[in-house]
Formats: C-alpha cells, structure tokens, sequence
C-alpha cells in the first residue's frame, strides 16, 4: 500500500515507518515545510497554515495520523496548552481538509488519540464505552476525536487509537524513569497505587498495523495492554532489571512543586484503569501483556 504517515518522527511514528517499510509498503511522511514547498520523499505540510501538498498526497491509500506537540514538553501554562491542542486538532483538521479533496479517498484514516480522554478515574475500570473524565487533557481529547470523526468518505474505514502509556527506553515516560533508578533514587511516585495503563513500543505498532489491515478496526479502540499495574508495581519492576533498590517515595508535594500541581497530577498521579475492550473481543494477541514481559523486554532492549 501508499501509506502517508504524520509525526513521523516521534517514538511511535518512527517504529511505525520502519515497521511498514520492512513490510514493503511505499510509506509517505508528513514533514513540517512552509506553503509551497515542495518534497521529491514526502508530503510538505503546515498545519499552522492549512497547507498539504494535495499532489503529493494523491494516490494515498491508507493515512496514519500521528502528529501532536509532546504533552510534557513543558509546564501547563496557557502557551503550553495552546501548543498541545492546536497540534492535534488544527493538526487533524488540516489533513482532514486535505484527504477530502483526494480522489480516490484513502481506504483506512488511522487517527491517534489518548487516554488523557478517561480523566483520573481512582480504581474503576474503564473501557471505550466508559465516559470522559474532567481537566484540560479529556477535554482537548475530546475535540480531537471530534475532529478525526469528520472525516466520514464513503468507502473509508476510521480508526481512532487511544494510546496509554508508551513503554520504552528511548523515549516517552520509562525514559524519564531510568535516570533516577540508575542513580539509586528510583521508587514509586506519591502512594503508588494509582493505576498506570501503558503498553510497549512493539505492542503500540502492532496495534496500528492490526488497524491498518483489519476490516472491523473501526471507531475508538482502547491501545493499552490487557493489565494496567499500579504504578508501585511498575517501579518495583523497573528496578529489578535495573538491579537497583526501588524503596524511595517522591511525594506528592515534591512532584507538584518540581512539575506544577496540573502537570504532576494529570501525568504522574492520575489514576487509570484502562481495558483493551475491542482488542480483546477481536482476538488481538499482546506480546507483552504483564508489567513483567515488558520489563523482560525493555531489558533487552536496553543491552
């Protein structure tokens, strides 16, 4: 397949891109450019200015949709907000607006999302059917699904993936993990027992490609492992394959002066029990579906 891919160069859309090349599909990235642009490789686009080279798009038959500004990429001022929701949703609508005009329209659009939808939920568990939470980050999630939504072209197939926790050493939250734990500081953050979901790199891609080629991947679908852990568990893990000792607390307080009490509690303390309802009745299989097959894994990754 032709398949255009946007923010392809973030953790998940660069395992993406290599997965689908190794598979032999002609992959198209998205790169940032000003209007007018043109690239002989990709598709020139600028979100910011409503700009996709409509001709270099053409003959697209799948998108993935992956673009979005880091969400810990900074502190929770207004600037920062701004940034996080204009890269998704103007993002969405700008691509969107381009995939219209493509004739033949794409067969598969695959649009990312993110737990950040579920708000801090406390110990229930919670499914794509289960309602949004509260706070900056389930709202802007709830916009940006709106906005993959629109694109309703007969004979195209839509996918939006709620993407929890990325687990990997080279980047996301487990990179930020590791430093402290290699110097002996590494520990549970506030109590521990908020629910964390997450799911590998190599699960994350996998789930895209089920999506890619599954006919009845369609609507919101949960991207999570079947075992969301507390985030005690999750440090207790980590710092067993790291031999190093994980008996530290970094309390509440500390966290909400270090990161801002909104950046700490919607990240690091918000509890999330998410279950991959539509995977699962799907048959999808998990390569890593405990906490102790991905700790297995990012060992090895790690060598």
């Amino acid at each position: 397949m032709r398949i255009a891919v946007s923010g392809a160069s973030g953790l998940i859309g660069a395992a993406v891109v290599e997965d689908l090349r190794q598979a032999g599909h002609d992959v198209r990235t998205l790169r940032r450019a000003n209007k007018g642009t043109r690239f002989t490789d990709a598709v020139a686009w600028s979100p910011e200015e409503s700009s996709v080279d409509i001709e270099a798009l053409n003959g697209v038959e799948a998108v993935i949709h992956l673009a979005g500004h880091g969400v810990a990429e900074g502190s929770m001022d207004a600037a920062h907000k701004k940034k996080i929701r204009d890269s998704r949703v103007l993002g969405t609508r700008t691509l969107i607006s381009a995939m219209k005009q493509l004739h033949p329209p794409p067969r598969v659009f695959i649009s990312a999302s993110a737990s950040g939808y579920y708000g801090d939920r406390g110990d229930n568990i919670l499914t794509e059917a289960s309602g949004p939470g509260e706070g900056f980050l389930s709202e802007m999630v709830r916009e940006w699904e709106a906005e993959s939504s629109k694109y309703d072209a007969p004979g195209t197939r839509t996918a939006i993936l709620r993407f929890s926790i990325v687990m990997d050493p080279a980047g996301g939250a487990l990179e930020r993990m590791i430093t402290p734990f290699k110097l002996g500081v590494g520990g549970k953050l506030g109590n521990g027992q908020q629910w964390w979901s997450w799911i590998t790199l190599d699960d994350a891609v996998r789930v895209i490609r089920f999506a890619l080629e599954d006919e009845r991947a369609k609507g919101v679908i949960n991207a999570t492992s079947p075992n969301p852990a507390r985030n005690s568990e999750i440090a207790a893990a980590l710092g067993k394959i790291l031999k190093r000792p994980a008996v530290m607390t970094v309390p509440r307080f500390v966290l909400r002066f270090g990161l801002g009490r909104e950046m700490a509690d919607t990240l690091l303390l918000a509890s999330q029990r998410i279950l991959p309802a539509k995977l699962n009745e799907w048959g999808f299989v998990f390569q890593h579906d405990t906490i102790g097959k991905c700790m297995a894994r990012m060992a090895e990754k790690m060598k």
